[in-house]
């Protein structure tokens, strides 16, 4: 694994476990010190990436709360150093009709998966400003090419996602900041397991690479994102799909 991230502070959201976990792990592979950020403790995350000599530390927030995001970037700030690397990952996809869609239903999944990232990069793209660097990677979903069922307030928000992707990098190309977003596909995690095997086998056979995707997928995509090498890339949503959206 390289050192491309030494000295660079990252911080990751949904830190705690599935694809979150793996992000978190990744960064600090490649030599960022890692706030792990979730609504419950990130203890585990922190603990593998010490055990592999590694810098982490976990960080118990509700990210749909400004003011927490907020009082968040200020502990961060003063006990890591100011993040260079933001890494929106939390969200939540619940399954539920449009005709039984509620209002709160909807709110809900805009509040974790919309609002939580404009508070954060709110709260972090000031600092990386001043420093003339930053990442922004912001996790959508290879859903906002395809119409899923029941999913028609998930793929609202996620095409939030790109939409608010885009603004950031047309306003902050200029200060050296990149920002840029990752759609996977149907990832085999904690947070998918009452999802059919069948289901998988039958995504990963209608995809150009015939096999499930697993999270560290989307660690090495962010990783290169992340780094120096990807300095001339912002305003994209990258596919981790093993070409899903181009074999439909």
């Amino acid at each position: 694994m390289s050192n491309r991230l030494t000295g660079r502070v990252a911080l990751v959201t949904g830190a705690a476990r599935g694809i979150g976990a793996a992000l978190a792990q990744r960064l600090a592979q490649e030599g960022a010190a890692v706030a792990a950020v979730d609504l419950s403790a990130a203890d585990e995350t922190v603990e593998a990436i010490e055990a592999s000599g590694g810098k982490a530390a976990s960080y118990l927030t509700d990210i749909t709360e400004k003011a927490s995001v907020d009082a968040l970037a200020e502990t961060i700030t003063s006990e890591l150093g100011s993040v260079d690397i933001l890494v929106n990952n939390a969200g939540i996809y619940p399954v539920v009709s449009f005709e039984d869609l509620t209002a709160a239903d909807w709110r809900k999944v805009f509040a974790v998966n919309v609002d939580a990232m404009f508070y954060t990069a709110h709260a972090f793209l000031p600092a990386m400003k001043t420093n003339g660097w930053g990442r922004v990677v912001n996790v959508a979903s290879n859903s906002v090419a395809l119409q899923v069922p029941g999913q028609t307030h998930y793929i609202a928000s996620k095409l939030a996602v790109v939409g608010l992707t885009r603004g950031i990098a047309t306003e902050y190309g200029q200060f050296g900041i990149t920002a840029n977003a990752i759609a996977p596909s149907a990832v085999h995690t904690p947070g998918t397991s009452d999802m059919p095997e069948e289901g998988f086998q039958a995504l990963a056979q209608a995809q150009s690479i015939k096999r499930s995707s697993v999270p560290q997928d989307l660690a090495g995509t962010l990783a290169f994102l992340a780094s120096e090498d990807a300095s001339f890339i912002t305003g994209q949503t990258l596919y981790v799909d093993g070409g899903l959206v181009r074999a439909l």
